[in-house]
Formats: C-alpha cells, structure tokens, sequence
C-alpha cells in the first residue's frame, strides 16, 4: 500500500534551506536566493498529476522548510563564522543566555543551494573538499588555508579532517526518487565535484561541523543554473520541494530496513 503525504502523529522534520547573494557583474541576481525565499513554510502535499509514491513507502510526518532569512554573502570568513550557527549542534542561542527564549529548532536535514554556470541541469553534490579554494571571493579575499594551517597547527578549524567528506544521504536512492517526482524532462544528476569555490566550502564547513560532533552527516548541495528567469526559479522551487520530499522519503525508508541500533543512523 502506497502512502499519503504525512503523519501528523510524527514528530515535525525540520529541514534547513540556504541560498547565496549575487556574487558576479553578469549574474545581479543569484536564482539560488531567489528559489530558496519562494519556498513554502512546509512540505506540501503531493499533487494529483504528480507520481505517487512507491510500495510501502512510509508515511511522512510534517516537514518544516526553515529558509534562512537572508542570502549568504559569497565570502570565506562570512561561510565559516556562520555554519556553525546555522546547526547549534552545541544547544545554546548562538551566546544569548538569556533561558527565557526558545532554544534554537533542531535541524534534522539541510540543502545549501547556489548558482553553477549557464548550464541547463540540475545537480546534487555527493562530497564536499577541504583543499583547493584558490579564488578569491565576492570581496576579493583568498581563503588563506594554507597558510593558516601551517601557521595554527592543531588549532586550525579542520585539522583532522579527511580531505573530502561525503553526505550520508544514500544518494542513488534519493536521484531515483527525486526523478519520478519532479516535472517530466527535467534533466537531474548527482555530481561528484562541487567546485572549490563558495559552494564547495559552505558544504565541506557543514559536513565537517556535523563530522566533527558524530553527528549524521544529513545535508547535500543543490545547483541549479544560473538562467535569471521566472521559469527558472519556478522550475529551481519545485525541484526544491520534490528534492526534500525524496530525502525524508529516503531516509525514513532506511530507518524501516536499518532500526535505530542496527546501522549508522
């Protein structure tokens, strides 16, 4: 039996989305900001005309878009000073002791989205790097890690890192799924190299921020092509849902097959 779209009975999925601000002369306008502030509040139901999901997919629970309210300058130091906020992986309010305020949402899942070239496909990111940043920024800032790591040793942010990092996203299942949802022609792949330049680094920063807390590793790279159209960022916003609908759909499915306590989740 296949299923509906939710299960109120589940607790809330909340699922982090970023996008980038304008960063080249020829591109005044980032399509990555500009799908990610179009998104609704929550995951929406799965419409008529759109293929349903397969046998003994679970029941989703209610699933909470939390689009971060402002695009992310493309800089180095901004990226690295920011996704450690963005997780709270250490359970505070970003220094605010005051206890009177809520705790920040947990974030269970997290799409970073940015802008790759005039190209007509779509792609997720598998690995992110921690080397080879050697372009300098909006600001016209290189990222200096070579030096700095010579220069602070243990000390330095990724010391211990491997050189890549990969999602955990089991991502074959997720392009399947994302596919048989998402608007017929719509040209969708999985690529194995992100870049070295801000999108490659917002990801490496996220995967090791979690890496480095043992945490699940639940976050992928969207790009999208950089086309400023109204066509494009209504195509970039429904591949944005049907994408998020695929990695819920993906993972509770694994928790079926794997129990929490028999495998890596």
């Amino acid at each position: 039996m296949g299923s509906t779209w939710a299960d109120s009975s589940q607790e809330e999925l909340t699922v982090l989305i970023t996008g980038f601000a304008p960063f080249k002369k020829e591109h005044p306008v980032n399509p990555s900001w500009e799908i990610a502030r179009s998104l609704p509040e929550y995951l929406p139901p799965i419409r008529a005309k759109t293929a349903a999901p397969s046998e003994g997919t679970p029941l989703l629970p209610p699933v909470r878009l939390l689009v971060h309210p402002e695009p992310i300058r493309v800089n180095y130091q901004t990226v690295r000073g920011l996704v450690p906020k963005l997780w709270h992986l250490d359970g505070e309010n970003d220094g605010d002791e005051d206890a009177t305020k809520p705790k920040p949402k947990k974030i269970d899942m997290a799409i970073h989205l940015g802008m790759a070239g005039p190209r007509l496909f779509y792609s997720i990111e598998r690995r992110g790097h921690r080397d080879g940043y050697n372009m300098r920024d909006v600001d016209g800032e290189l990222l200096g890690d070579d030096e700095r790591r010579v220069k602070q040793g243990k000390d330095w942010v990724w010391d211990g890192m491997p050189s890549e990092l990969l999602t955990e996203f089991e991502m074959e299942d997720v392009l399947e799924r994302w596919r048989r949802y998402s608007p017929p022609g719509s040209d969708l792949r999985i690529s194995e190299d992100a870049g070295r330049y801000l999108c490659d680094f917002i990801y490496f920063s996220s995967l090791s921020q979690l890496y480095r807390a043992g945490q699940p590793r639940k976050v992928v790279f969207f790009h999208v092509p950089s086309e400023n159209s109204e066509k494009n960022f209504t195509l970039g916003r429904e591949l944005v849902i049907q994408l998020v609908r695929s990695m819920v759909e993906s993972e509770l499915a694994r928790e079926v097959k794997q129990p929490k306590g028999d495998g890596d989740l």
